[in-house]
Formats: structure tokens, sequence, C-alpha cells
């Protein structure tokens, strides 16, 4: 799980230093602006992080953790994909496409790993 995990995470942080490029703060009409959404960063980069570690030392609260990290993951490709139909012109470039998208599928990786082994 911790495997899945980092990589999740680390798509998830790389897409918010591409949201930074593309003011994903106007597309989400984000209240105070590049100030509300370095404190959305601040809080959410913090809780990930955070549930790194509780993975890495398994704690009680490392499935939680990682469920958290793979909904952010989900929810990131769904929104996106959701402002892509409705033709939205951030995130067309191909790297910010494949992050995106991995961020999709280390998220889906991640809830496998979390699953209970078959017996």
């Amino acid at each position: 799980m911790a495997r899945s995990y980092f990589w999740t995470m680390l798509f998830l942080i790389l897409h918010q230093i591409d949201a930074a490029y593309w003011h994903e703060w106007e597309m989400f009409h984000l209240p105070g602006g590049v100030q509300g959404y370095l404190v959305f960063n601040f809080a959410a980069i913090a809780i990930v992080l955070a549930g790194y570690r509780h993975v890495l030392t398994n704690t009680p609260g490392a499935r939680l953790f990682a469920g958290i990290c793979a909904g952010l993951g989900i929810v990131t490709f769904v929104i996106h994909a959701g402002f892509a139909a409705a033709g939205a012109a951030q995130f067309h470039l191909p790297l910010s496409k494949a992050i995106i998208a991995l961020c999709l599928c280390c998220a889906i990786l991640l809830l496998r790993a979390m699953a209970p082994a078959a017996k």
C-alpha cells in the first residue's frame, strides 16, 4: 500500500503545481483568489503527507488516510474530465493530461492495495 500511496500522493502534488500555472482558483471561483488556493493546498498537502507517515508506520489510521488519498485522486480526475467536457481551455497540455490521468490510475491501484488479500 505504501508504494501506491506514494505515487498517488506524488501525482496529486504535481497536479497542484500544474494547477498553479493554470490559475485553478479562477476555475473554481475560489474565495481569496491565489491566497485561498494556497490555504487549500496547505491543508490538503499536509493531510496527504501526514497520511503517508501513517501508511509507512502502519498505524490504525493508515487505511483512512489511504482512502482519502485515493478519493482525492479519483475526484481530481472526475472534476477535470468534467471541465474538459465543458470545453475548459486549462490543462490541455499533454503532461497536464497525463498527470491527471495518473492521479486516477494510481488512486485505483491504491484502492486495490487496500483491499483485503484473497484467501
